[in-house]
């Protein structure tokens, strides 16, 4: 290396196989990107409500609506922002649609509600 930085962060990255090895082993731009767009899906508590309330019961926009107590049209927003970042999905079953966790969200309902998901 040919920057001045202190001794002992020198030798710690020279122990690690030296910085192309830490800069390898770290995630793609691709995945921190992905974490990045649900970390940001995650940063408001109507979104956080409906993650944890759809950690326990799949649901319809009308009971989704009276969980957080929003208008449709406010709601609707807030499930598009979780749709784009991979947190739910939404099956449409006759007049309804069902939204529910994906993978990624059971995952985040985990680490954040604490709950177990349906």
């Amino acid at each position: 290396m040919s920057l001045k930085i202190p001794d002992n962060i020198r030798e710690s990255i020279e122990k690690k196989g030296g910085l192309k090895k830490i800069l390898e082993e770290m995630p793609s731009e691709r995945e921190l990107q992905e974490h990045a767009n649900v970390y940001s899906s995650l940063g408001d508590v109507i979104r956080l409500k409906t993650l944890c309330f759809l950690c326990n019961q799949s649901s319809c926009v009308c009971l989704l609506k009276d969980v957080v107590n929003l208008s449709y049209s406010r709601l609707s927003y807030h499930l598009s922002v979780m749709k784009n970042s991979g947190l739910i999905n939404g099956e449409k079953k006759g007049n309804y649609i069902i939204y529910s966790l994906t993978p990624i969200g059971k995952k985040y309902c985990r680490e954040i509600c604490g709950g177990n998901e349906e």
